[in-house]
C-alpha cells in the first residue's frame, strides 16, 4: 500500500480474519476447500468473498492481514522454505519484480488459463508480472497508483495561496521545483504546519515519474549514476532545510493522527491514498481537494494476486484470483477502498468516470485518477525496487531527525546499496 511502499498505507497493524464461519487452515471433511489469502491492508475484498462464497458453496476463504513489511518478509521467507505460503499472496509493486526472477516458485497463470486474459489489463500492468523471458505470468493485477496530489484547502487558504483545484494544479504545472517553490511561499506565510508530511513520499514520487528509476534495463542499481535519482534528492533536501517536511514516518500512529491534526498542507495521492486519508481524518470532509500531481503522470503503488506453487489448490485458487480481479469487482473495490482498476475497459465506464467524491469537496476522482492511470509511461523495476526506495527513504529520515548532514546520509545510502 511507501517508502513504506505505499498502500502499506492501509496496513495498521496485524490480523487475521475469517471471511467464512469454521474457516480452517485445512480441507473440511465435506469436501469443501478452504482458501486462505494473505495481504497486507485492507484491498475491499471483504464483501467479494462473501459474493464469491454464495455462488461457489464448496470454497470456504480465509484471509490474512499482516503489516507491508512483515508481509513481504515473510513471503520471501516461505517461498525460500516451501512452505507457510497462503494459498494467494498479494505482492505490491516495488516487489513484484524480486519474485519473478523466481517464476518457479508460483504457479504460472498462464497455464491455469490467464493467457486468455491479457488485454483486460494494462499493457504495463501485465508485463509486471511476466517471468525475465515472457515465458510465465506469476499474478494478476489489483490496482494501479497513478498520482494526484491532495491538499488542505482551509491551509493554503490561510497561507494566501488559491484554493480551486484548477489553480492550485497550475502552481507547480511544470515542475516539481515549483511545487517546492509554492512550498516556501506557504513556510513564509504560515506557522506552525508544514508543508508536506513525509520526505520518503516526495522522493519517490519523483523518482517513479522518471523515464530510469532506481535500476537499469540490465538490472544493475543506477542510483549514484543516475541524475533523475540525484535531482529527486537534491530538490527534497532543500525541502527538508526549508522546514516543509513534517518529518513522519508513513504509516507510524503519528503519522495517522497528523491527518486529524491538521498538521500538513499536502500529500503524493494516489487513488488508494483517499480513503486512507477519509478513515483518519473523519472530521475533516470539505476540507480536502484534489489537485494534479507536479512533473506529469507517474504510479505509485499498485499490486498483484500470485499462487505460491506450494499451494495444493492452484485451480481453485485461480479462479477466485480471476474473478476478484475482473473489472466487475475491481469497480466495486475502488467504490468501497478507492483502490483504481487496472482494467483499462472501465476508463470509458460512466460509473467509473462520473464518480466524485463528497469528502473531497466533490473532487471528480473518476476522472481525475483515470487520467492519471493512462498517461503513466512503466518504468523497470528491479529485483530489490522496494528495498532500494527503502533504503533512500531511510536516508532522507535521518536528514529530516538531524542524526545525518546530507552529506554523510547520501554516502550511507551508496554504501548500504553496495550490499544489495
Amino acid at each position: 500500500m511507501s517508502s513504506k511502499s505505499l498502500r502499506a498505507a492501509l496496513a495498521a497493524g496485524t490480523a487475521t480474519v475469517l471471511v467464512a464461519a469454521g474457516a480452517a487452515c485445512s480441507d473440511a471433511d465435506d469436501g469443501t476447500v478452504t482458501l486462505t489469502v494473505g495481504l497486507f491492508g485492507d484491498f475491499g475484498f471483504g464483501p467479494l468473498y462473501e459474493e464469491y462464497m454464495e455462488t461457489h458453496p464448496d470454497i470456504e476463504i480465509e484471509e490474512r492481514i499482516s503489516e507491508f513489511a512483515d508481509h513481504h518478509t515473510n513471503l520471501t521467507t516461505h517461498l525460500a522454505t516451501g512452505s507457510g505460503a497462503a494459498d494467494i499472496e498479494a505482492v505490491e509493486v516495488g516487489y513484484v519484480s524480486q519474485y519473478t526472477a523466481s517464476p518457479d516458485r508460483f504457479h504460472d497463470l498462464l497455464d491455469l488459463g490467464a493467457d486468455e486474459l491479457e488485454g483486460q489489463w494494462l499493457d504495463w500492468k501485465w508485463q509486471q508480472a511476466l517471468s525475465g523471458d515472457g515465458e510465465a505470468l506469476i499474478g494478476l493485477g489489483t490496482d494501479v497508483g497513478g498520482m494526484a496530489m491532495c491538499y488542505r484547502r482551509d491551509l493554503f487558504e490561510a497561507a494566501g495561496l488559491p484554493v480551486e483545484r484548477d489553480e492550485v494544479s497550475a502552481l507547480w504545472a511544470e515542475s516539481w521545483a515549483d511545487y517546492v517553490a509554492v512550498g516556501h511561499q506557504y513556510m513564509d506565510a504560515t506557522d506552525g504546519t508544514y508543508f508536506f508530511e513525509s520526505s520518503g513520499n516526495m522522493f519517490r514520487a519523483q523518482v517513479e515519474q522518471a523515464e530510469q528509476g532506481v535500476y537499469d534495463r540490465e538490472g544493475s542499481i543506477v542510483v549514484d549514476s543516475n541524475p533523475a535519482v540525484g535531482e529527486a534528492w537534491d530538490l527534497t533536501v532543500e525541502a527538508i532545510e526549508a522546514g516543509m517536511s513534517n518529518g513522519l514516518e508513513a504509516y507510524t500512529p503519528e503519522w495517522n493522527a497528523s491527518f486529524s491534526e491538521g498538521t500538513f498542507a499536502t500529500i503524493i495521492c494516489p487513488a488508494w491514498m483517499t480513503t486512507y486519508i477519509e478513515t483518519n481524518a473523519p472530521d475533516a470532509a470539505g476540507l480536502w481537494d484534489i489537485a494534479s500531481v507536479p512533473g506529469g503522470a507517474g504510479n505509485m503503488g499498485g499490486s498483484h494476486l500470485v499462487l505460491p506453487a506450494q499451494g495444493e489448490h492452484a485451480e481453485e485458487a485461480y479462479e477466485l484470483i480471476e474473478w476478484l480481479t475482473a473489472p466487475e469487482q475491481q469497480l466495486k473495490v475502488f467504490e468501497q477502498t478507492g483502490n483504481f482498476p487496472s482494467t483499462p475497459e472501465l476508463y470509458e465506464d460512466p460509473a467509473l468516470t462520473g464518480m466524485t467524491k463528497p469528502y473531497f469537496n466533490d473532487a471528480p476522482v473518476g476522472e481525475i485518477f483515470t487520467g492519471a492511470a493512462q498517461a503513466v509511461e512503466p518504468q523497470y523495476q528491479g529485483p530489490l525496487q522496494g528495498d532500494v526506495l527503502a533504503t533512500l527513504g531511510q536516508g532522507l529520515g535521518r536528514i529530516e531527525d538531524g542524526s545525518q548532514s546530507p552529506e554523510d546520509a547520501w554516502s550511507q545510502v551508496l554504501s548500504d546499496l553496495e550490499s544489495f
